[in-house]
């Protein structure tokens, strides 16, 4: 799911790719007094910039993402956020940290298929 992030968040596109978890927190008072679901967290990607003055909170969630946390007849919600590190960038860690130990103690082995 995406999302787009104001100013501050984007900081000239290195937010860009960049994955936050979402919570919903509660209402901002404009209409629905409970917008939470019973799933509300979501996990975002940062692929746009939510310019100013139309930009009123922190990030512009799809409505995909929106639904998934919230009632989508709120419109606005209150969110608590934080950035989160992708599983792939840990993996491709551990891969290359384990190349580099077999390569280092001459057992590197080399897979074609």
């Amino acid at each position: 799911m995406i999302a787009a992030a104001n100013q501050d968040l984007w900081q000239g596109g290195a937010a860009c790719g960049k994955n936050f978890q979402v919570t919903c927190t509660g209402a901002t008072n404009q209409g629905v007094p409970h917008p939470c679901t019973d799933t509300a967290m979501v996990t975002v990607m940062i692929t746009d910039f939510c310019p100013p003055p139309g930009c009123k909170g922190d990030l512009d969630l799809s409505h995909e993402a929106f639904s998934t946390i919230a009632d989508p007849r709120a419109g606005e919600i209150k969110i608590s956020y934080q950035q989160y590190a992708s599983n792939y960038l840990f993996y491709i860690f551990v891969f290359f940290n384990i190349i580099f130990s077999l390569f280092h103690n001459n057992m590197f082995i080399l897979f074609v298929h």
